[in-house]
């Protein structure tokens, strides 16, 4: 181990000087265990000449958070220190929302928690709740202030309550940070704006079309209907700003590294507030390079290793997830590849999982699955995936043309199909999404719609005899296309997360479009405000609210029970007996768990000598309890969109 130089202990206890002497034990020790990560993340970036300054300011920084950091959350640190793998325990399953549109504000959030206790969370994402611009703010994700929430809200002090609250719980406390871009509301933008020479380094500006006409060449439009090109013209500086996203959206120039330094302090801000995790929003687009997409560049790992050394040293308990919704091949850097094995973010989205699902459920067939997560690569056993049947975000449908064409389809044609399946226009789709983003130059079209509306459930609904109860067959048929889904995320292994709503089987908001600013983005259509006199039906197995909770709630509770699912175990998929059903193996220590999952809506066998060769011929789906039966043909036999989960008897 490399330990740190003696003038970086003695810059810590100069910070430390009225810190208890075990306090002071215990940081100098953390600072020789994250010292090399630290060193390593900023060389590979920074000349050589700025990292031994920049070393002093980050650490000054950790100690400072270290010094103002609760007993409480201290407690939790050496609690996480003690068990690193807390992330990948099967009891870690998640739920997502927006504090507002679930239970008004951060207090009334707070009054809800018996709800989100009864269904198993452990870990809630609460969607950007920091001080955006005013109007459009891209869903939050325009910030005009890290350190002060919205102030419909709340403030820090209720945040930090309920933070405290969720602890008592068991629930760990999700928030997004946006790393790429601040709000041109923000201080440094505005700072930039007036003509501050430091805060214009802050930013990508350039003075005429030159750079940013080579940049466009090779970059990709994110919004080509809200914001077409990378580049904004400023009348003020005169010059143009890089805005991946959107106008009123400046990107940062991480070559500097004050911004580095300013992140480093607002992480630790918001830790310091009793935040568990901080989702690191589009953190694939922080370096930019000429002559590429200015995506997943060498530069990023290296600054979330940074980055994530500080907070390993100030405050442990801290975990970084990295929205990175980017192929697999880049995907698992973000989980640290080579040299930045396990050193940069602890969670990532399973985003091909996610989308190989939907894939699956519209072509009745599992074998583009298949190929595409056999070819995803280990990650570092103390990191995980978040899985997930759909987000906040639209679907974007993420088929690698080489993986298509290794089954037999065009890419281009399989993410059209999709398109049109769940946009409803495909013959016979009961799907009813909404063409989110469509790009005429490519063909893309992603698409937006909860899980239950994408699935069916509308069209289930306007056919049935009794709306909602129990008896119309397509009802049956669409829950339990969206249970398919939520027991393959369930039982992947990682941390599982709902979406709200989809435990009440929630259908697309019909009136999305009457709130001011949401007009033009149909995202909201799959994000509606929770409805309460729905959510008390829960307990009611009539109804498909009390269905999907029950079912969810169930998932949950199984899956906290079987070791097999500890997300340090690789999930595995083994030699298809057929087309129409999904096996996933996870060999843990204590024996072998398969899973079965029939995406047809029809019965598909599965050959019993496939379960007697792994010892699971007398095993029980520990789903229904039920011991698995092998028919006098040999096979044993899967319902329609049955889901199995097969593991030891006894």
């Amino acid at each position: 181990m490399r330990c740190a130089p003696g003038d970086l202990h003695d810059l810590a206890a100069e910070v430390l000087t009225d810190s208890p002497a075990h306090e002071r034990q215990l940081f100098d020790l953390r600072l020789d265990r994250w010292f090399a990560d630290l060193h390593d993340g900023l060389a590979a970036v920074f000349p050589a000449a700025a990292v031994g300054p920049l070393e002093r300011r980050l650490i000054g920084t950790a100690a400072r958070a270290f010094a103002d950091r609760d007993p409480e959350l201290k407690e939790l640190d050496l609690r996480r220190t003690l068990d690193d793998a807390w992330i990948c325990d099967p009891g870690m399953i998640g739920y997502a929302t927006y504090a507002d549109r679930f239970a008004g504000t951060l207090a009334g959030l707070g009054d809800r928690l018996d709800y989100l206790s009864e269904l198993g969370v452990s870990y809630l994402h609460l969607m950007p709740l920091l001080e955006p611009r005013p109007g459009d703010s891209d869903g939050g994700y325009a910030v005009a202030d890290y350190r002060r929430v919205r102030a419909d809200l709340g403030d820090t002090g209720d945040l930090r309550a309920l933070a405290t609250a969720l602890r008592g719980r068991g629930i760990s406390l999700v928030l997004d940070l946006v790393l790429n871009h601040v709000a041109e509301e923000h201080a440094w933008a505005a700072a930039a704006r007036a003509g501050d020479a430091h805060y214009q380094d802050y930013f990508r500006l350039y003075p005429d079309r030159a750079e940013p006409d080579a940049f466009e060449r090779t970059l990709p439009e994110v919004f080509p209907d809200f914001a077409p090109g990378n580049f904004t013209w400023n009348a003020e500086m005169q010059r143009w700003v890089w805005t991946t996203f959107n106008a009123f959206q400046w990107d940062l120039n991480w070559a500097n590294p004050d911004v580095l330094v300013e992140f480093a302090e607002i992480i630790l801000f918001l830790a310091n507030l009793g935040v568990e995790v901080v989702r690191l929003d589009a953190i694939a687009f922080l370096w930019k390079r000429l002559g590429t997409n200015c995506q997943n560049q060498p530069e990023v790992h290296a600054l979330t290793q940074a980055l994530r050394a500080v907070s390993r040293i100030a405050c442990p308990a801290l975990a970084f997830k990295a929205e990175a919704i980017v192929g697999p091949t880049d995907l698992v850097h973000y989980l640290g590849r080579g040299v930045h094995h396990g050193k940069v973010s602890d969670i990532a989205y399973h985003n091909s999982l996610m989308v190989q699902i939907w894939s699956m459920l519209a072509a009745q067939d599992v074998r583009l699955a298949a190929h595409a997560l056999r070819a995803i690569p280990p990650i570092p056993a103390s990191t995980t995936w978040v899985t997930y049947v759909r987000c906040h975000d639209d679907i974007g449908w993420a088929i690698d043309d080489a993986d298509a064409a290794a089954v037999g389809l065009t890419g281009w044609g399989h993410r059209a199909f999709l398109s049109d399946y769940y946009s409803g226009s495909f013959p016979g789709s009961p799907a009813r999404g909404l063409v989110f983003q469509e790009n005429p130059a490519t063909g893309d079209r992603r698409i937006s719609g909860t899980a239950a509306s994408l699935c069916g459930l509308d069209v289930a609904l306007q056919a049935g005899p009794v709306p909602g109860r129990v008896g119309a067959g397509l009802v049956d048929a669409a829950l339990a296309r969206v249970l398919l889904g939520y027991a393959m995320v369930f039982g992947w292994g990682g941390i599982p997360v709902i979406w709200m709503g989809d435990e009440l089987g929630l259908r697309n908001d019909p009136d999305w479009a009457s709130e001011p600013g949401h007009e033009e983005d149909n995202r909201w259509a799959h994000r509606p405000r929770m409805p309460w006199d729905v959510a008390e039906e829960r307990q009611d197995g009539a109804t498909v609210a009390g269905r999907m909770f029950t079912a969810l709630r169930h998932f949950a509770t199984v899956r906290a029970s079987l070791p097999y699912l500890d997300a340090t175990v690789e999930a595995e998929i083994p030699e298809l007996a057929d087309p129409g059903i999904l096996p996933v193996l996870r060999r843990h220590p204590v024996g072998v768990m398969l899973q079965l999952y029939n995406v047809t809506a029809g019965w598909r066998p599965w050959p019993g000598h496939l379960l007697h060769a792994h010892g699971l011929a007398d095993g029980v789906d520990a789903l229904s309890g039920t011991l698995v039966q092998i028919g006098l043909d040999g096979n044993l036999w899967l319902a329609p969109h049955a889901s199995l989960w097969i593991v030891p008897r006894g």
